[in-house]
């Protein structure tokens, strides 16, 4: 394994190990993308085999991905982090420090959609706070373009839904 490739993947575990949430492929790729330290490629390549090696838990929904660093890659990134330069670590602290609420909200908002029975679709939408849902929402819907549908509305309107039923309920 070459030498850069290896940094790739230091970098993921460095930024996983930094934050108490997990990322999204696109998180991940926008901040090492946009500091052109590597092609979109070799990133997705480098995610793939700290996947397989068991150093990150790749969880995918229909819209994105998310990453979780493991118990083996926690280890390995704190034995190896010294191979990171100063420079690149700085650049990762400040890229987490400035992004750090947008990042965990992001990531806190989950919806996904999968076949029930017949050919109903059920809708799992959830907002997730300090590792507990917030709120976790099941619903069944009578076609997967509606499931679509309810899925992406979500991340636009979870906020509102929630203040709704808080208000109907309490």
């Amino acid at each position: 394994m070459s030498e850069p490739f290896t940094l790739y993947k230091l970098i993921i575990l460095y930024m996983l190990d930094k934050v108490d949430f997990p990322l999204t492929n696109a998180q991940i790729s926008g901040f090492i993308l946009d500091k052109g330290y590597t092609t979109y490629f070799k990133l997705q390549q480098a995610l793939s085999e700290l996947t397989e090696s068991g150093f990150i838990r790749e969880e995918a929904t229909h819209s994105r991905t998310f990453y979780h660093l493991t118990e083996d890659g926690e280890e390995t990134i704190h034995f190896f982090r010294n191979k990171i330069s100063d420079a690149i670590q700085k650049d990762i602290d400040e890229f987490l420090k400035e992004k750090h609420y947008e990042l965990k909200n992001e990531v806190s908002v989950k919806s996904d959609y999968f076949p029930g029975s017949g050919a109903e679709f059920t809708v799992r939408c959830q907002v997730i706070e300090n590792n507990q849902p917030l709120i976790d929402l099941t619903l069944t819907v009578p076609s997967e373009a509606e499931a679509e549908t309810i899925s992406n509305n979500w991340s636009k309107k979870n906020q509102e839904i929630y203040a709704l039923i808080m208000q109907n309920l309490l």
